[in-house]
């Protein structure tokens, strides 16, 4: 790879622990693979994945690079055998399969996006992981229709924001729970049709009124825990649910509501194939990235912070006082 450096600083994690464990550290540069394309990283979107990598709780796949980071924008740089889809120079976001914590990270080129028209990379750096989490659970798998009510938990975290204007910008009817008034103002400016502080008001009540008794159609939840019995009384006939965590836990007692006919489904992307994170980076293209150009959805930012201050960026996401995405800049 002629005129790149041998080698690049990059975030490590130095054992389980807390944010003092992520140490910048000297690594080889990437060497992009069949497909793949290495990008200069101009900023990386921090996600709740990556605390749990750092708290030896999510482990990476076989393959993965044992950094953290699971999105980037930046330059292209290199391109490994095969890959075509970009030239260098271009600027690009994407999904990674780890190692976006580091000033180069090799992608496969299906999984990158073309930053966006309007956005700068530090933005673009805060789409992929978000936006093809939401996407393939709420409108895939959920199947989130026009009309539908929708019922969004955390709906001030990247997650949140992110669903709301997509399911805004789809037509769909939108309510979420967030943790203080001010974030149930956030969401509101965003397209929140009804919000929920969830500490003060009980949701399954708040949704039953806002939605006459019927209840939701889809809901999104990264709790889990005591949240799934919450949420089959808060469910329509035949809703769905899209489970994306379970920060509260996962084994749960509940009262099954086979009446309702609702489905629940729990989906992972990171261990997704090539293919199938390619083909969600294909309906993005096509049926988001327009919305994004022409100014009807932009990423809510909450912080940035250097690369070499991941652990301060770490810390912010865990005190859940975010609004929006927290970025690394490189």
């Amino acid at each position: 790879m002629t005129g790149l450096p041998a080698t690049m600083t990059a975030i490590a994690i130095h054992g389980a622990g807390g944010p003092d464990v992520l140490q910048p550290e000297t690594r080889p540069l990437p060497v992009p693979g069949p497909g793949e394309i290495l990008v200069k990283v101009a900023a990386a979107g921090v996600n709740r994945p990556d605390i749990s990598q750092r708290q030896g709780k999510y482990p990476p796949p076989a393959g993965a690079s044992d950094l953290p980071g699971l999105e980037i924008a930046g330059t292209v740089v290199a391109m490994g055998e095969g890959a075509h889809r970009y030239k260098i120079g271009d600027q690009v976001c994407a999904l990674a399969h780890g190692g976006g914590y580091a000033e180069y990270c090799a992608v496969h080129e299906t999984h990158a996006l073309p930053v966006p028209k309007g956005l700068s990379l530090i933005e673009a750096a805060a789409l992929p992981e978000t936006f093809f989490t939401v996407w393939v659970n709420v409108f895939e798998r959920a199947g989130l229709k026009a009309g539908e009510w929708i019922l969004i938990h955390g709906g001030s975290s990247g997650i949140g924001t992110t669903a709301i204007m997509l399911a805004k910008n789809f037509g769909a009817k939108v309510i979420v729970t967030a943790g203080s008034d001010e974030k149930c103002e956030a969401c509101k400016k965003l397209g929140a049709d009804v919000a929920i502080n969830y500490k003060t008001t009980d949701f399954v009540a708040a949704v039953k009124e806002a939605t006459g008794g019927k209840g939701v159609n889809v809901i999104l939840d990264m709790v889990g825990g005591p949240y799934v019995d919450r949420n089959y009384r808060c469910a329509a006939m035949d809703a769905r649910v899209a489970q994306i965590a379970t920060l509260q836990g996962s084994m749960v007692d509940i009262k099954l509501m086979s009446a309702k006919r609702i489905m629940h489904t729990g989906s992972g992307l990171r261990p997704r194939t090539v293919p199938e994170k390619a083909a969600i980076a294909a309906a993005l293209r096509e049926k988001v990235w327009p919305l994004i150009e022409a100014g009807k959805i932009r990423p809510v930012m909450d912080s940035t912070f250097p690369l070499r201050e991941a652990s301060k960026a770490h810390e912010r996401l865990e005190s859940s006082a975010h609004i929006g995405k927290v970025v690394l800049v490189v």
